[in-house]
């Protein structure tokens, strides 16, 4: 039991700094601890400061290079003691094992492998041998846990920073379109810069980066160009810092903001161009990779393990087992994550706004339970202050009391969730298809339970007989959320295309004179395609009495694209400074076409791409087929065995003596699981890799598994 005990102390050690990352108190503790230690020496000794601090804050770490740099090397020191500990237990456990005896190992190796028995034995160790071994041992792992921990925790930095750039470079179009567009609408700089930071959720990392700004200026009180010279030296992008310069320098020397944003969105769109060019040819070679190593080189791993298994040259099934159930899915999961990360764009995202018709109407109405608060409209009541006379005789309150309709509106709100899921299911799978998922996965599970039932009852139940009930199924559920999720990308498709069109009229009519209300009026009678329905419902809010604002982002709320958010947020900023925003429109425009081109142009690349996933899986169950259909039926049985002469390559003591006994039917089962779990791997990679999103694979899975399990019916 005592041997343990250093375990305990170094688990007691790790334990805050484990829990640092998720409880204040452990961090607070951790921090003291680390300054304590630490503090001094990286403010007098430290390595790269000034590049460091950089880092801290381009990535918007909230500590100061002191205290990351103290707890960087207490995270190191814990590192290297838990290292060195666990490497003792380490070189215990391994000499344990050389303990057992060789004719033990022989017994459990097979035949091929006893040659080891020979080789893992225990070490005849003096004291000192084995005092020395475990020093090394335990100083090599030390230390190298402690480097690496160090240099993890610096290179995270490194990591985050790259990924910022390239966030804050994908987004720097949109926000210059955005400050341009607001600039030509008459508002004021400092109030754009402040209009962009309060909508970071739509516009992104670069729009993150002015929000830093801006809160240089409203908490640290520096005027806007000095706050503006801060930026570009602190951002992670050159490309953004160049742009930030170059914007001081401009409001420096006067000149106009507007033909100098102009020229600059002109040039981030060129770029953004040229960027997409880059990234088509990183898919490309991301796809070629993928059928390389993901599909080819599985297979070939299958068909060697195969012969071997079949010849009887040993017992292959595990491995076989060990990639396809697990090798194969992880390392397909892995690329899609990575390509995930690498095809990462711009979404745009909004905060819930309150912007319910009811909610518009009441809007001096509000509730709250705070005594101290400012109170506007009808009240909570206090129960126990309510006068006795507001009771009616039965215990009820009289019609119309307050504390019964906060009540009511509180049961509401409780149910309010389900009463409109409920009410319109067409639309709920429609905004969301996940939302199809909570119906077919339970469906699903039912019916191979259900299905299984009876032949579990009776003893009947085989794993063939389950893999058809649990296919079936999946294909149900993937299927459905195929058919729901292609609907809703169309949808969004359709939305997305007939922006640019809605904007041109309305910027068409507001140059024409007209108000941005009678705008929206005359458009609303016109052809806009996917967007007729919900315009008209835009003007009908208007009509009956709801502002032109709260109108927009409820046309928002129930379309909820990118582009119909940016674009929302777009015009109604720059309706709070002029009521002539035709020119606003006009970039609005250009910037949806542009986006809709890019994404277009990419989708046509890529198409190739996922055209050859296809054919490599056509190839990949071809061949399993024949392994299946053409080599295993031709294997020799045990009857024929039986009847060849001694000297044949199946006779009597030969290499291939057992090939009868090999079980042919595991391998059979395994082709079709393998088939199954590259057609579902496949399908996904190529809705990642072709459309940008893995929901979109659902229908290249769902069309990939219906082919190999058709397959395997015939066969």
């Amino acid at each position: 039991m005592w041997g343990f005990l250093p375990l305990v102390l170094v688990v007691a050690l790790a334990a805050p700094v484990a829990v640092a990352p998720v409880s204040r108190r452990a961090d607070h503790l951790v921090t003291r601890v680390a300054l304590t230690a630490f503090g001094e020496w990286v403010t007098d000794y430290g390595r790269r400061q000034t590049e460091r601090r950089d880092l801290l804050q381009a990535v918007h770490v909230g500590e100061t290079y002191r205290m990351y740099a103290a707890k960087t090397l207490l995270y190191a020191a814990v590192a290297a003691v838990v290292g060195s500990v666990l490497g003792v237990y380490l070189v215990a456990g391994v000499l344990a094992l050389l303990r057992v005896s060789p004719e033990a190992m022989r017994a459990t190796l097979p035949t091929g492998l006893h040659f080891l028995a020979g080789l893992l034995v225990f070490p005849d160790l003096s004291l000192g041998q084995l005092f020395a071994l475990l020093l090394a041992s335990s100083a090599t792992l030390g230390v190298s846990s402690g480097g690496l921990t160090y240099w993890l925790r610096w290179e995270n930095l490194s990591y985050r920073a790259n990924a910022r750039e390239r966030k804050i470079d994908e987004s720097i179009a949109r926000n210059v379109a955005f400050v341009y567009a607001l600039s030509r609408s008459g508002m004021a700089f400092p109030k754009i810069l402040r209009t962009l930071a309060r909508n970071q959720s739509v516009y992104g990392e670069a729009a993150e980066e002015v929000g830093v700004a801006v809160k240089a200026m409203d908490y640290a009180g520096l005027d806007m160009l000095s706050a503006i010279e801060r930026l570009a030296d602190q951002t992670p992008s050159d490309k953004f810092g160049e742009f930030a310069d170059n914007l001081a320098s401009v409001l420096q020397s006067g000149q106009s903001i507007s033909a100098y944003l102009d020229g600059q969105y002109e040039r981030y769109q060129e770029d953004a161009e040229a960027q997409q060019e880059a990234f088509l040819e990183l898919l490309a070679t991301l796809a070629e990779g993928y059928v390389s190593v993901f599909v080819v080189a599985p297979l070939l791993f299958i068909t060697v393990l195969v012969i071997m298994g079949l010849m009887a040259l040993g017992d292959t099934l595990p491995l076989l087992r060990a990639l396809t159930y697990l090798a194969v899915p992880l390392a397909n999961v892995g690329f899609v994550v990575y390509l995930d990360s690498v095809t990462e764009s711009l979404r745009a995202t909004r905060e819930d706004r309150d912007v319910d018709l009811a909610a518009a109407a009441l809007a001096s109405v509000r509730r709250t339970d705070a005594p101290t608060a400012e109170r506007a409209g009808v009240q909570r009541p206090d129960d126990a202050a309510s006068p006795p006379e507001s009771v009616r005789g039965d215990g009820g309150r009289p019609a119309g009391d307050p504390a019964t309709n906060f009540e009511r509106l509180r049961a509401f709100e409780n149910v309010r969730w389900m009463r409109e899921a409920l009410a319109d299911p067409v639309a709920t799978l429609r905004d969301d298809p996940v939302e199809v998922l909570y119906a077919t996965v339970p469906l699903g599970l039912l019916s191979v339970l259900v299905r299984a039932w009876p032949h579990l009852t009776a003893g009947t139940f085989t794993l063939q007989v389950g893999d058809d009930f649990v296919v079936q199924a999946a294909l149900f559920v993937v299927g459905t959320f195929a058919v729901v999720q292609e609907l809703h990308r169309r949808r969004i498709a359709a939305i997305e295309a007939a922006v640019p069109d809605f904007l041109d009229r309305l910027a068409s009519v507001n140059e024409a004179g007209m108000s941005v209300v009678e705008s929206f009026e005359r458009v609303a009678v016109s052809n806009l395609g996917a967007l007729n329905a919900e315009v008209r419902r835009l003007w009908t809010d208007i009509e009956w009495g709801v502002d032109a604002e709260t109108a927009l982002y409820r046309f928002e709320d129930r379309l909820d694209t990118p582009t119909i958010t940016r674009t929302v947020t777009l015009i109604a900023n720059a309706m709070h400074a002029s009521g002539d925003i035709a020119r606003v429109l006009r970039i609005a425009a250009d910037d949806a076409q542009d986006t809709r081109r890019l994404k277009r142009k990419r989708r046509q690349e890529m198409l190739t791409y996922v055209v050859i996933i296809y054919l490599s899986f056509a190839v990949f169950l071809v061949i399993v087929a024949a392994l299946n259909s053409i080599l295993i039926p031709n294997l020799p049985t045990e009857a024929a065995s039986a009847g060849a002469s001694a000297g044949s390559p199946v006779g009597g003591g030969g290499p291939l003596s057992d090939i009868s006994n090999v079980d042919t039917e595991a391998y059979t089962l395994l082709f079709f699981h393998a088939s199954l779990v590259q057609a579902v791997c496949s399908g996904l990679v190529a809705g990642q890799m072709g459309e940008g999103s893995v929901r979109n694979g659902a229908k290249h899975a769902t069309i990939l598994l219906t082919v190999a399990y058709v397959v395997f019916l015939f066969l």
